[in-house]
């Protein structure tokens, strides 16, 4: 690949700024510094500021008074190691990494995170070594809340710092396309839209073949042909090269990755075969020689999946409990409305494809059922949903004898909504990787659902979301999907 003589004034025309004064790795030093020291103080801070409410300002009672507290210089190795412990922690969970020092809300998750295993194994670990002095778990509880509390009200102000004209510029990462396809598209509108997003598109360049299989938008801007990357990488226009080819050579892919690492690019490929479950992809080798496949997913784990299955169980009773008296509200709303059986069942697609009978309250005129089939979902204003009906499925209670699927195992609170036996076949034809869903249980709520993807909705972008949800599981998303499903309400009908 040489330059062409014609375009090197273009290129350089093309190329990024310089970048005055701190550069971008001193800017990532600079901030992973101060982040780092600013979290060490908050959590400091946090600790003593928990000694005094418990020990000093009288204001926390609970549990056995302590006669005698102890003093800050006698939790002063204690502050040491809770504050060295949370910061491990941390830096565990990658908050001090590159791509996340721009973003706030995927931060504080982290933190979050951290805390709660921190009080856990802190605790713990003070009871069975026997600390001296011992640690109160009135103290571990408010030490965690206070911490992550000053954290977070720290994180803000350093999220204000690294979002600066200063330091944003300097701290993303340049990445700069060769080919273009919709994968490459859904990024650019991700990282145009997002002002915290870690990386900025600086433009592409054509395949070898000096094609596009995807035209670029117009915002993306086009620097040059394929044969002025040298030029291009040279004049550091990017820090990473993303292939975005179809149909790459082999030859072509080996030239570009030693021309990556000759002026230390990073260089990356968009798996175009794999446009699924993604985050599973994992290299592995067979006999000595490098496989490259879909192999895990978080819910593939058994301790992962134990552990979805006892909060199950346990929201499943509680659910139940709760929405008793409800239940028999609706029951005697819609006898009143429409006589007849009061729940309705439906044979629904579960985990690996398996069907199951889901219940709900009836929430139709008796024989709506023989119409199903007519649409994928109920549309908005559909005559035959009764008028209690109406404001059951506002609210969600139509679906409370789910609780009873959770419960016999059929379903989970949270997961990809199921689907009818009859559409779920039709749209696994229709739609890739539509199937994909099933490889855990469905949910009564979903990712899906609380951003508004349910009822007579884009069921692609609906099927992306549950992917995700699949790829990027976690305790936390979960509860964060169940207290969102009680506040959003788009598309609930």
């Amino acid at each position: 690949m040489q330059g062409s003589p014609s375009n090197s004034e273009a290129i350089q025309h093309s190329a990024a700024p310089s970048r005055i004064g701190i550069g971008s790795s001193g800017v990532h030093m600079f901030l992973t510094a101060l982040a780092f020291l600013g979290d060490a103080l908050a959590i400091l801070l946090g600790l003593v500021f928990a000694h005094w409410l418990r020990f000093q300002s009288g204001w926390i009672r609970f549990g056995v008074e302590v006669t005698s507290p102890p003093g800050l210089l006698e939790y002063a190795g204690l502050f040491a190691v809770g504050t060295i412990f949370l910061l491990v922690l941390l830096a565990y969970n990658g908050v001090y990494h590159r791509t996340h020092l721009l973003r706030f809300r995927r931060t504080i998750v982290h933190i979050v995170r951290a805390a709660i295993v921190w009080f856990v194994t802190y605790l713990g670990i003070s009871l069975a070594l026997k600390f001296t002095p011992p640690i109160s778990r009135i103290y571990a509880a408010t030490s965690a809340v206070a911490s992550t509390g000053i954290l977070i009200g720290w994180r803000v102000l350093f999220h204000l710092i690294a979002q600066s004209p200063t330091f944003a510029p300097r701290l993303r990462q340049r990445i700069l396309f060769v080919g273009w396809n919709t994968e490459t598209t859904k990024l650019s509108q991700s990282v145009s839209t997002d002002p915290s997003h870690p990386y900025e598109i600086v433009g592409c360049v054509p395949s070898a073949e000096s094609r596009f299989a995807v035209h670029p938008p117009f915002r993306v801007r086009k620097l040059g042909d394929y044969n002025d990357l040298p030029d291009l990488l040279r004049n550091r226009v990017a820090d990473i090269v993303v292939v975005a080819d179809l149909d790459p050579r082999m030859g072509e892919m080996i030239a570009l990755a030693n021309l990556c690492e000759r002026y230390f690019v990073q260089f990356k490929v968009i798996p175009s075969y794999f446009q699924i479950l993604v985050s599973g992809l994992e290299l592995d080798t067979i006999s000595g020689v490098p496989v490259l496949g879909v192999n895990r997913l978080p819910l593939d784990g058994l301790v992962n999946r134990t552990i979805k299955r006892a909060i199950d169980i346990a929201g499943a009773l509680v659910g139940l409990a709760l929405s008793s008296p409800v239940y028999a509200w609706c029951a005697w709303r819609i006898y009143r409305e429409d006589p007849g059986p009061i729940l309705f069942g439906q044979e629904r697609i579960g985990r690996n494809g398996r069907s199951f009978t889901m219940w709900k309250l009836r929430s139709m005129k008796l024989g709506s059922e023989k119409s199903d089939h007519e649409n994928q979902s109920t549309l908005r204003e559909d005559p035959r949903v009764l008028r209690v009906g109406k404001m059951m499925r506002r609210w969600n209670l139509d679906e409370t004898p789910q609780f009873w699927n959770v419960l016999m195992g059929d379903m989970s609170l949270v997961g990809p909504r199921p689907e009818r036996t009859y559409h779920s076949e039709r749209l696994s034809e229709e739609i890739p990787h539509y199937n994909a869903r099933y490889t855990t249980k469905p949910g009564i709520t979903g990712w899906a659902q609380i951003h508004g993807l349910r009822g007579d909705t884009d069921l692609v972008e609906r099927v992306r979301y549950d992917l995700f949800y699949l790829e990027n599981w976690n305790l936390l998303l979960d509860f964060q999907i169940m207290v969102l499903t009680f506040i959003q309400r788009k598309n609930a009908y």
